[in-house]
């Protein structure tokens, strides 16, 4: 039975580190598109009261009667209105608390 040495110098197998330079500092860019807040915007439908949209803009956000009656009233006579911002995840949240309340309401970029 052959004897193997376990007395041999041990060599570094490994060779040496190759110099890292430090590299050229990048430019950052903020796209100002992506840093803007999202927003909900409500709907008008002829299908919900008015004082059922006020009723709702209160319970879901928080909003005393008389901002709430102010935000229905825009969405009555504009068409629409902006009832919420913050971050995607919030705004897809208020979208779909709105959408379980069955009013009609989507969420995009703010415009501001």
């Amino acid at each position: 039975m052959a004897h193997c040495s376990t007395t041999a110098p041990f060599v570094d197998a490994m060779p040496a580190s190759p110099q890292v330079t430090p590299a050229e500092s990048e430019v950052v860019e903020v796209d100002e598109a992506n840093d803007r807040p999202w927003v909900t915007v409500v709907w008008d439908d002829p299908v919900n009261l008015m004082h059922y949209v006020t009723y709702i803009f209160q319970k879901l956000f928080g909003y005393s009667k008389a901002r709430a009656t102010e935000l229905m009233m825009q969405v009555h006579s504009e068409g629409k209105a902006v009832v919420s911002s913050g971050s995607r995840d919030k705004v897809e949240n208020d979208v779909r608390k709105l959408h379980a309340a069955g009013l009609w309401a989507t969420m995009q970029r703010d415009s501001s």
